[in-house]
């Protein structure tokens, strides 16, 4: 005998099968950064260091169109140059390090904050072109949001006079 299944449940499968997309550019951007597919969250958006996948397995967006180009190394650096200031300050005004001594710590630190960052800064700027639709992304539906309205194509008007409210100019001659 088939089971029966009430209207809520087959809403509850269907909403369990299809993956939630982010609400907001700030969550799409924390789940790249998490090597997580922007769009639903599941699979992971790098298959190498800095090679972003092609097709995501759970709800197939496609990542080819992302440009990250350099702008995830110029973040890290901003990011790392803003960590280590302090600290290389207090590291040369505090301690008694030689000079070589300082050398090797601060360019330690630094390369491992810099290959730190690079990937989770690539996975947030990935989704951020992703959430707004540039590069070639299609821009995602917003939770909430209204459909956009058609625009009135002007030039295919019939030549009678238009009706107020039809969106296009009135013609010049109004018989009114």
């Amino acid at each position: 005998m088939p089971e029966f299944l009430t209207m809520v449940d087959r809403l509850q499968e269907e909403t369990a099968q299809q993956p939630e997309l982010p609400r907001s550019g700030v969550q799409a951007a924390l789940r790249g950064a998490r090597n997580r597919c922007p769009s639903c969250g599941q699979e992971v958006l790098f298959a190498r260091f800095l090679k972003p996948i092609a097709k995501c397995g759970s709800c197939g967006q496609d990542w080819t169109h992302q440009q990250a180009d350099d702008f995830p190394a110029y973040l890290a650096i901003l990011l790392t140059g803003h960590i280590l200031a302090p600290l290389i300050i207090t590291l040369v005004n505090h301690t008694d390090l030689p000079v070589w001594g300082l050398m090797v710590l601060i360019v330690s630190l630094a390369t491992i904050l810099m290959l730190a960052m690079l990937q989770p800064a690539k996975g947030a700027i990935i989704a951020v072109q992703w959430w707004l639709g540039m590069h070639g992304f299609v821009k995602p539906a917003r939770a909430g949001a209204k459909p956009k309205a058609m625009p009135i194509d002007c030039s295919a008007a019939p030549q009678a006079p238009m009706t107020s409210g039809s969106g296009c100019p009135a013609s010049r001659h109004n018989p009114r």
